[in-house]
Formats: C-alpha cells, sequence, structure tokens
C-alpha cells in the first residue's frame, strides 16, 4: 500500500444556523476534513473553538468520526464560531459573526505537508492570517485555495496575495468576477490561471456545474444530473473540493476527478446539511473508486 500523503486543512470550524431552528456542525474547511476523513485520508485540522459548549461538541465530533484533534485549538475568550443561515429562491446566504475562535488560530509546525487546503475567510483577522502564512512558508507541495468571499469580511489585496504561491484554486462565476472586474467575460478564468501562475482553475457554476482549466491547456466541463432531487446546496462547494483533493492526493486523471466530484456533490445535496454522519454514504464511493480494498 502506498504511504499516505499527510493533508493539513487550515480554517474555520462554525455551527450553521438555520431558519427551522437546527444547528449542522460546518465551515467549509471542517466539511472538507470531515469529507477526507471518509475517505481514509486522515487530515489534520487546523483550527479553534471556543472553550463553550459548541466546542465541546466540535472536540467530540470529530473524536467520533475518528478525525485528530491535535491541531484543534480551543480560545479561552471567544466563541465557537455561528454562522446564521438564509435561503432566497433556493440559494442560501450568510451572515457570519465576527471575531470567533477561528479568527485568533494561533501558528502549528507542520512536519512534511504534502498537501495544504485553505479558505479565504479565516484569514478576515490578523492572528489567523499569521498562522497560516507561516503554514504555507513551511514549504508544502501542493497548495489549493478555496475562495470564499462573503461580504464584508474580505478585501481584494488580502485575497489577491493568498492566490499568489498558490498551485490550485477554486471559486465560483461571481467570485471570479469580482476578483478580475477588468477581463472580458469569456476570457477572464484563462487570464486568472495565468496571472497566478496555477496548475488548475476550478470555477463552478452552480446548477450549471463547473469548469477547469488546466496550466497544460485543457479546458474540461461538467455538469450536474438532470432532475436531481434537491434538499439544500449548503457545502456542496466542499464535498467538490474534497474530492477535487481526493484526485489530486491519488493522481486520478483530471476528467476522472471532475465527473467524481460532480457525483458526489451531486449526492449531498440531497440531503440536509453540509457533511453526512452515516459511513454508509462515503463507503459506496470508496468502492466505486477503489479505495477500500
Amino acid at each position: 500500500m502506498a504511504e499516505r500523503k499527510t493533508v493539513y486543512i487550515f480554517g474555520e470550524v462554525l455551527f450553521d444556523h438555520f431558519p427551522d431552528g437546527s444547528r449542522v456542525l460546518g465551515g467549509a474547511p471542517f466539511n472538507v476534513a470531515w469529507h477526507l476523513q471518509a475517505f481514509g485520508q486522515a487530515p489534520r485540522l487546523v483550527s479553534r473553538v471556543g472553550r463553550d459548549p459548541e466546542g465541546n461538541e466540535v472536540r467530540a465530533a470529530m473524536e467520533d468520526w475518528g478525525l485528530a484533534t491535535g491541531d484543534l485549538q480551543i480560545d479561552p475568550q471567544r466563541p465557537t464560531g455561528r454562522v446564521a443561515v438564509s435561503f432566497a429562491e433556493g440559494e442560501p446566504a450568510y451572515d457570519i459573526v465576527a471575531d470567533c475562535a477561528y479568527d485568533n488560530i494561533e501558528p502549528v509546525a507542520a512536519n512534511a505537508c504534502h498537501l495544504l487546503y485553505h479558505g479565504s475567510l479565516a484569514t478576515r483577522a490578523a492572528g489567523s492570517a499569521a498562522a497560516l502564512r507561516q503554514l504555507r512558508a513551511s514549504g508544502p507541495h501542493t497548495i489549493f485555495v478555496d475562495v470564499n468571499l462573503r461580504s464584508p469580511w474580505w478585501q481584494q489585496a488580502s485575497v489577491k496575495a493568498l492566490l499568489h504561491g498558490a498551485h490550485w484554486v477554486k471559486l465560483n462565476s461571481d467570485e471570479l468576477e469580482l476578483l478580475a472586474p477588468d477581463a472580458a467575460a469569456a476570457a477572464a478564468a484563462a487570464d486568472f490561471l495565468r496571472r497566478y501562475n496555477l496548475r488548475g482553475l476550478l470555477v463552478t457554476h452552480g446548477a450549471r456545474g463547473a469548469e477547469l482549466l488546466m496550466a497544460t491547456g485543457e479546458r474540461l466541463q461538467v455538469a450536474p444530473a438532470a432532475n436531481k432531487e434537491v434538499v439544500d446546496t449548503v457545502g456542496a462547494g466542499d464535498a467538490f473540493a474534497a474530492v477535487m483533493l481526493l484526485g489530486l492526493l491519488h493522481d486520478w486523471p483530471m476528467p476522472v476527478v471532475l465527473e467524481r466530484a460532480q457525483q458526489f456533490a451531486g449526492a449531498l445535496v440531497g440531503r440536509r446539511g453540509a457533511t453526512v454522519s452515516d459511513p454508509t454514504f462515503y463507503g459506496k464511493f470508496s468502492r466505486q473508486w477503489q479505495l477500500t480494498d
């Protein structure tokens, strides 16, 4: 069996609070780590929670799922992250509470990091931004940036700084337009790929699917299956990103990666919430993709 590659996931862990009063544990980095753990990758989640009941729930959920908690920090003053989720015409909107525990992540020592995944939300505060810079400076073989532009918690200069030095970037079409406002629409993605010297750029288009542009010149597209039941779309992009990472770790051909990422994200939107606590949900994909013996 090939040696498992070390994966670090950096950023927010929080609870999404829905209009019906329910809560779902999430945050893009947490969701990605959850999926990767289910697929046998043992990621190291670098995040921070409060010394409060919800922080205890985060740790308990990670332990129950088998996720390592060694890099989950506890903040003695700030609360565990919280987001109020609302929906308009089926699309989620997010009210993200400021100055949470994940805004103050402290630096960690990265040991032989093969792949580093992080978003942009956790860099809204100076403490976590500094910890991420140190982690990136440790020399990961691959850096995957998942852009997450949530007003008012982003600035052009800081987000663009994250893109320099990245190898792979994922964003949606609206975010691409915000970060490249002067580019012609037809050429924006290709210009973006060249400007930041990326290996690959994944642009998602919601219900229309996604496209992947490669430094090699390839341009691949994938679309959801027709008539797929959608319960909610929260976490669909995180599911897609997790399988992208899985494909990079296993050196799958990119057309295969896109197909599998869309397949998994399509299954997830048929359930409430951004993660699934049933191992059998993941098991069928692991068997199809030959991740298990």
